[in-house]
């Protein structure tokens, strides 16, 4: 046995369990015993999450290389009551083109007996069934690939790796004219173009919202300029109109900016490298050699493309006449706090409308409509935060919306939105501070599109645009209010030891050319909760002191770590960075545990006592 082999952790893997059963296995379902002899990686994700999205994307190259030895496993743990539902689950496998065995975990039974506390974690088990590794957060996938290889390696010597084909079984498509489509945008020519996102196309529709007037786009996934039928996308989402006629396109999964030119059809690229923006790596510059991470939308404000980008929890902005990008809003912390751009934090933003005055955004994480005005700064209208949803109108303060994904302004100064996992469209108007629902039984509405009196939907779950006639009246429904179906983790008053795990991949060291290659931060709602420990420090342990008097609340974390390939003879060593944000619901209880692991990548060998 090697010496990584003999030095390495292992832990029984618990069973899997979700009531939702399998997906993608032609409807058998799997206990871990018909896994074994695979190398099996539990990817706990839930569809709203813009990083368990990147993690889809990490792992097709992985899956692709070591097809006959990987069993990737999505378990499916819902953060939102509405992807708790079966059928939403459904959608986001054929949405994402998850093309492995997913587990439905509604009440989140086996996120539970694996002690996952963020999404996405990825989970490694060896053939014989023990845990060998776990990482939270992206950009793991180079080290689970390395640690794949040895196990690989391992388990042949051993006799205990079985190759062969996996259990995955594609879904039969469906015959519709779209799949999935993002968002729509009102061509000068009174046409409709639609990103169709899960075929990777932007469709051209006449102007009864049904008839193909053209596709563009090969409709596989692709990052290739060129003519309409030559050009290839990556789930394609937001769309605006430029000055000169054309249209900008936000290419989410290439991390791009693309340009349509409605007359020929030809498609170039207008920014990103098409790879996605990291910790560390430059935020301004010209637009094609800046990386981004995700662009959810795109809207024309004050002069300049504006860009949702999601990946980041940031405001970015596209200037077409000088052909650069840089940030304009946010801190890449995820969360609800107002100010100004710099000090902003967002959480998802993935819909922009633009008026004179202000730039309106669907801030889908924190079930938030907000804007930003002339002068940069950030304000919010409806929503507190990370773990508060459901369907209220009302007063703005108590409102509440579900995770909205699009943003509309309407011409007397209120907003429509996309109220997506509500499957409504509400309306806030600025002048009385009142949500109200405009419509219901639509399904994960996406965005939508004045047309003259009528008001067309991108009903993104069936597949089409609906066009509705604005109503004088609000549809009156039932308040409902949630929050996330976490169960607290159980906590002592007063000290509480704080450990972020973290231990470099095989082969590679902490990164300390320029500085330290940790940092750690740390918040609390209610702020109260927290009497020490707040704020941002390099070491990644920490000590704080929560207040007895507050019986509950939220402790945030952020971690991020920088590693290198540990070779001295290498004098351009490959480097990564790995980060996740931790949101942990705490109660606290008298002789519960003082010490709280969070694992970013490795075993917290502290809580080993069974290991083998």
């Amino acid at each position: 046995m090697n010496d990584s082999a003999s030095r390495r952790v292992r832990v029984r893997a618990p069973e899997l369990v979700g009531k939702g059963g399998w997906l993608n296995t032609g409807d058998q379902q799997y206990t871990l015993a018909d896994l074994r002899g695979r190398i099996v990686i539990l990817d706990f994700w839930t569809f709203c999450c813009i990083n368990c999205l990147h993690v889809l994307d990490e792992l097709r190259e992985l899956e692709e290389r070591h097809r006959d030895t990987v069993v990737v496993v999505g378990v499916h743990s819902p953060k939102f009551v509405h992807e708790a539902e079966h059928q939403s689950v459904v959608d986001a496998v054929e949405r994402y083109g998850v093309e492995h065995p997913v587990l439905d975990d509604p009440e989140l039974a086996t996120w539970k007996q694996y002690a996952v506390r963020a999404w996405p974690t990825l989970v490694v088990i060896d053939p014989e069934g023990y845990v060998v590794a776990q990482h939270a957060g992206e950009g793991h996938v180079h080290a689970i690939e390395r640690l794949v290889e040895e196990l690989e390696a391992e388990h042949e010597a051993k006799g205990t790796l079985r190759r062969g084909d996996g259990p995955y079984v594609a879904p039969e498509p469906e015959p519709t004219v779209l799949r999935f489509p993002g968002k729509a945008l009102l061509l000068p020519s009174g046409n409709f173009l639609v990103s169709d996102t899960t075929r990777h196309q932007l469709v051209e529709l006449a102007e009864d919202g049904e008839s193909v007037v053209r596709r563009t786009g090969t409709g596989e996934r692709g990052f290739t300029d060129g003519s309409a039928e030559a050009a290839s996308f990556n789930e394609p989402q937001g769309l605006a109109l430029l000055d000169d006629g054309s249209v900008v396109v936000a290419d989410t999964v290439n991390h791009a900016l693309r340009r349509l030119d409605l007359a020929s059809g030809e498609v170039t690229t207008l920014a990103g490298t098409g790879k996605q923006w990291m910790q560390g790596a430059p935020t301004s510059g010209p637009a094609r050699e800046v990386a981004l991470s995700s662009p959810w939308d795109v809207a024309l404000f004050g002069g300049k493309v504006w860009i949702a980008m999601a990946g980041v929890h940031q405001l970015w902005t596209y200037d077409p006449a000088a052909g650069t990008v840089e940030v304009a809003a946010g801190t890449t912390n995820e969360g609800l706090v107002d100010g100004p751009g710099a000090e902003a934090w967002f959480a998802q933003p993935s819909g922009l409308a633009a008026t004179d005055e202000r730039l309106w955004l669907a801030d889908s994480e924190t079930s938030a409509l907000r804007w930003v005005d002339r002068d940069g700064a950030v304000h919010t209208a409806v929503g507190t935060g990370l773990f508060d949803f459901g369907h209220r109108d009302g007063e703005a303060g108590q409102a509440l919306l579900q995770h909205p994904l699009g943003v509309t302004a309407l011409p007397d100064g209120s907003v429509a939105v996309a109220d997506t996992y509500n499957h409504a469209l509400r309306r806030y108007d600025p002048a009385t501070g009142e949500v109200t629902t405009l419509a219901t039984d639509l399904r994960e509405p996406s965005d939508a599109v004045l047309v003259g009196d009528d008001i067309v939907v991108v009903e993104s779950a069936r597949h089409r645009l609906t066009r509705l006639r604005l109503p004088e009246e609000a549809v009156r429904v039932e308040a409902v209010a949630h929050r996330t179906q976490r169960a607290a983790t159980e906590v002592a008053p007063g000290r509480l030891r704080l450990d972020v795990i973290f231990q470099a991949p095989a082969g590679q060291k902490l990164d300390t050319r320029y500085g330290p290659s940790t940092r750690l931060l740390v918040s609390a709602t209610p702020p109260e909760l927290l009497l020490k420990g707040e704020g941002a420090d390099s070491d990644l342990s920490r000590e704080l002191e929560l207040d007895p008097a507050v019986t509950e609340g939220v402790l945030h974390v952020s971690a991020m770590a920088a590693s290198c390939d540990d070779d001295p003879a290498n004098e351009y060593p490959a480097c990564h960075v790995h980060q996740q944000d931790w949101g942990v619901p705490v109660r606290l209880v008298e002789g519960a545990a003082d010490r709280l692991p969070l694992v970013l990548a490795g075993l917290d060998e502290g809580a080993a006592g069974d290991a083998r």
